[in-house]
């Protein structure tokens, strides 16, 4: 079986809907919890499912590659297949995409490449798709590369965008949405379901 990494900043939702469907049934090991700060309470979810956890802070290293390299000591001590970013903020350095390749996938809040890249995170996403007037929006699930948002796509899901929706109304339906399409990608990504080939993903069901 292979084993997975999950990266997480803030509650952890997106990390508790791969837990669950996991438990459910599994696909993967969870192995590690890599949190981008003390006392986010995607920690106390990993306690909860005795996941090891790790925190690994920039304000502790010199610059963002060199906590990347501590990372990657860190998830080659213990073997980890895949790397998950769920609701990771952190840009991730190049380093650590090169030693993982084709190997990191992130969950983002928008149907990429709209509403994507530096800055579009958390209501910011919802807002601008709410300003621009689009009337579908949703998820994507992607693999990283060295920019924002930018790596090829492996599942995308839909919502409606509805005319009094807020930015926290369109967020809590899109969220709904992540819950779904990043446990499937993750189940697919593990048992080998999927192949990259250039900026195009195959999957076999």
């Amino acid at each position: 079986m292979k084993k997975i990494a999950v990266f997480a900043s803030g509650s952890g939702s997106d990390f508790q809907s791969v837990i669950d469907e996991n438990e459910r049934e599994p696909f993967c090991a969870i192995s590690l919890l890599v949190a981008s700060k003390e006392g986010i309470y995607a920690l106390e979810r990993a306690k909860a499912h005795n996941i090891e956890a790790i925190v690994r802070s920039k304000k502790d290293f010199p610059s963002n590659e060199e906590m990347f390299e501590d990372i990657i000591r860190e998830l080659n001590a213990r073997n980890i297949d895949f790397v998950v970013l769920a609701g990771y903020l952190n840009m991730i350095a190049e380093n650590f995409v090169k030693a993982f390749p084709d190997r990191i996938i992130n969950i983002h809040p928008s149907l990429i490449p709209s509403f994507c890249g530096k800055g579009y995170y958390g209501l910011n996403v919802h807002r601008a798709a709410l300003e621009y007037g689009v009337k579908i929006s949703g998820c994507t699930v992607h693999f990283v590369d060295e920019h924002y948002d930018s790596g090829a796509i492996i599942l995308q899901r839909c919502v409606p965008v509805l005319e009094d929706d807020t930015p926290e109304m369109l967020q809590a339906r899109v969220l709904e949405e992540e819950h779904r399409a990043l446990p499937e990608a993750v189940r697919l990504l593990t048992t080998g379901k999927v192949r990259k080939e250039g900026r195009k993903v195959i999957i076999r069901r």
